[in-house]
């Protein structure tokens, strides 16, 4: 089958925009047994070239793409048949229901096909967005397509992960900060500078003023009164007053 549609290499995993993100792919049997094999051979190639292992199973969806832990499910139609769309359109009400990311790809190569998916959208009672329909122009590109959700999919997801660490550790930090602050004569300056010579506020309450002066360059009143105040409780729990 003719790949020249991707715009690159497909079988060579250096130029694949994924090629960092590993994932899986499941594709229905039942599906794979209506498409011609030159178009499986082009699938498989492609999700290697790509990093994504490829999987035949008996599920409800065509495919299934795990990628950064979360599953994207799609209808992928290759064959738009006017005159015998309900079993497609009802899939899609099925399954809609039954996952969160679901996507459904359709082959319109003709303007004939693309107004008859327009009219029959409508007509079966398909809301806009609910699932998002993808028509495309060829198979090849309608692969991709589905990879490129899926992908976009699991970086999201791990971009969100990283922005909720980055927000504990900012709030962790700024805890730190305001209890090490609370220490009289201290400022951000000196808390600084003992996170990263000592660590926690757990750690600076163990160790000596002599250890605070050797690894730091505080003065020696204000190691003597980190220690001080970091061992006694009563001190350690008055709210600071400015």
């Amino acid at each position: 089958m003719n790949t020249s549609s991707l715009g690159r290499d497909s079988t060579t995993p250096s130029h694949s925009p994924f090629s960092d993100t590993n994932g899986i792919c499941l594709m229905r049997n039942a599906w794979k047994e209506d498409q011609h094999p030159s178009f499986i051979d082009f699938i498989s190639t492609f999700l290697s070239a790509n990093s994504f292992r490829l999987k035949f199973v008996p599920i409800a969806p065509d495919f299934i793409f795990n990628c950064g832990g979360l599953s994207v499910a799609f209808i992928f139609v290759t064959n738009w048949d006017s005159n015998n769309l309900a079993p497609i359109f009802n899939r899609v009400q099925k399954l809609k229901t039954q996952f969160s990311r679901f996507y459904v790809v359709i082959t319109l190569p003709a303007k004939e096909e693309i107004d008859s998916f327009t009219q029959s959208y409508f007509k079966f009672g398909m809301v806009i967005g609910k699932p998002t329909f993808v028509p495309v122009k060829d198979f090849e590109m309608g692969f991709e397509k589905m990879l490129k959700i899926a992908h976009s999919t699991g970086v999201y997801k791990q971009q969100r992960i990283e922005e909720k660490l980055k927000a504990e550790l900012v709030q962790g930090m700024n805890f730190y900060l305001k209890v090490v602050t609370s220490i009289p004569g201290i400022d951000n300056h000196d808390a600084n500078a003992l996170s990263q010579a000592i660590g926690s506020v757990q750690a600076i309450a163990k160790v000596s003023k002599g250890q605070i002066l050797e690894n730091t360059d505080l003065s020696t009143d204000k190691a003597e009164m980190i220690s001080r105040f970091l061992r006694d409780p009563k001190s350690y729990l008055r709210p600071k007053i400015n």
